[in-house]
């Protein structure tokens, strides 16, 4: 069986940036939350603010160091299996990665400790303002990693330098590479996908307390908070996908024709809801589409045609299918997203929303679901843009190193799953003993429902209980 060292390469780099991204929206998500709590506690004094704020502070540091740990070998793999795409962007990539650094890793080094260990030891006022560029600290983060990113995607303010056999691209303008015609909405459309899933977080754990008639004024205080961020956060990302989505239709139409299945370039371009894109025989099988659609949604009226993918040189045509479906996955969820908050708000309105189980279960269940919309929305972005590493300059094909064969990169591979698969495990034992334990108790004690070892735990000795009573022991 032949072993192809870019295939190989690729597949790395997917699964150990798809695992560390299961962290950065979480830590994001949870600090605009956490600065909200605070806030509250700032101007109510009330205690179940201060113990909100504690109990989330310890599930960011988690995230955090996990985010941290497994974001480290995004670096190593750009110098030993991307040396040539490496070389390329370095400039570039260079200074966006110095000014995260200075805009961020100084935040967040310099008030991190401060936000997990200084609640005895400084004033209120301090720990808020810690804990407020912790938050900033991870959305500079943000931005920088978002910025060499849409680079890639919308490459601007660069010119070419020969260096020898080589070329490269070097920083021309650095404000036109921070401001190039990607950037600000992607960042937008990720800052918003990462309050979804710090929102969801919250409302699925505190509706798992509520269900069980645990830290109830707790719960419901955060669910109600995380409830408002997450449906804020939802609508609006209405308007940022919307943003997005034209400007690839300005900028990578290929990208575009394959997340939507646009074969043909045609007057009232219609959208597929589903269907199968065929790629060999260009059409679109089993499709439910809606006449002119797409044409309104980039231009706004519905005749103009969106570029289909008999526009695109064969050379340059990206893969269709996983774009494809991975974009309806993502607006799929994002619906979702919108109906299940709508829905809590209207049932907090009406004063009955923590009576129904059916919702909170729903909540509980939900928490994987902004995972996904994250994952996948990344998936029909990056497999959207290929075969170019760098849109228009550089192929993927072109960017991996010439020395690292097949065989060590599936060796390392191998090696990284199996890393991974212990360090997930240990994440979740970690996760899942912080939320048995629950909160610390401001007032007075509660009954203890399902004790306080973990939610694995709890689940098992409620089973093992209903089996003794079944069986009559």
């Amino acid at each position: 069986m032949h072993l192809d060292a870019v295939f190989l390469s690729r597949l790395q780099f997917a699964v150990t940036v798809m695992f560390h991204y299961l962290f950065p929206p979480a830590t994001i998500g949870l600090g605009v939350l956490l600065v909200i709590m605070e806030a509250l506690y700032l101007k109510t004094n009330k205690p179940v603010y201060e113990s909100m704020a504690k109990f989330w502070t310890g599930i960011f540091g988690l995230n955090f160091a996990m985010g941290v740990a497994t974001g480290i070998v995004m670096e190593f793999q750009f110098g030993l299996n991307w040396a040539t795409y490496s070389r390329f962007v370095g400039d570039v990539f260079g200074s966006a990665l110095a000014a995260e650094g200075i805009f961020a890793f100084f935040l967040e080094s310099g008030f991190l400790a401060i936000m997990v260990f200084g609640w005895n030891r400084v004033g209120p006022k301090l720990h808020f303002f810690s804990t407020l560029m912790v938050a900033l600290g991870s959305f500079f983060s943000a931005i920088w990693i978002v910025v060499a990113n849409s680079w890639q995607q919308t490459p601007a303010g660069y010119h070419l330098v020969a260096h020898g056999a080589m070329t490269r691209a070097e920083v021309a303008s650095f404000w036109a590479v921070v401001f190039n015609p990607s950037s600000v909405a992607r960042l937008l459309h990720v800052t918003l996908g990462a309050w979804i899933l710090g929102a969801f977080f919250v409302m699925s754990v505190t509706a798992y307390y509520i269900l069980h008639g645990r830290h109830l004024e707790f719960a419901r205080k955060a669910f109600t908070i995380a409830l408002v961020v997450g449906a804020l956060s939802s609508l609006a990302q209405l308007a940022a996908g919307d943003w997005s989505g034209r400007i690839a239709a300005q900028h990578q139409p290929a990208k575009l024709a394959a997340m939507e299945g646009v074969f043909e370039t045609r007057e009232s371009t219609p959208m597929h809801l589903i269907g199968w894109p065929d790629q060999k025989a260009h059409r679109m099988r089993y499709g439910i589409a809606i006449p002119g659609l797409l044409s309104f949604l980039v231009y706004h009226d519905f005749k103009t045609p969106v570029t289909g993918l008999d526009k695109i040189p064969d050379n340059e045509e990206p893969p269709v299918p996983l774009p494809f479906f991975s974009f309806r996955i993502m607006v799929g969820l994002g619906a979702y997203f919108i109906a299940a908050t709508l829905a809590g708000l209207f049932f907090l309105w009406r004063g009955t929303l923590f009576e129904k189980r059916w919702l909170m279960w729903a909540f509980v269940l939900s928490v994987v679901l902004p995972y996904f919309a994250n994952e996948f929305g990344w998936v029909a972005t990056e497999v959207g843009r290929q075969p170019w590493a760098v849109q228009g300059l550089l192929r993927t094909a072109d960017g991996v190193s010439t020395t690292v064969g097949a065989p060590s990169v599936l060796a390392s591979l191998l090696l990284f799953v199996f890393v991974y698969a212990l360090l997930f495990a240990l994440f979740l034992m970690i996760l899942d003993r912080k939320i048995g334990r629950g909160p610390e108790p401001y007032g007075e004690p509660e009954p203890e429902t399902v004790g306080g070892r973990g939610l694995l735990d709890a689940i098992s000795r409620r089973g093992k209980r209903q089996y003794d009573m079944v069986s009559g022991k």
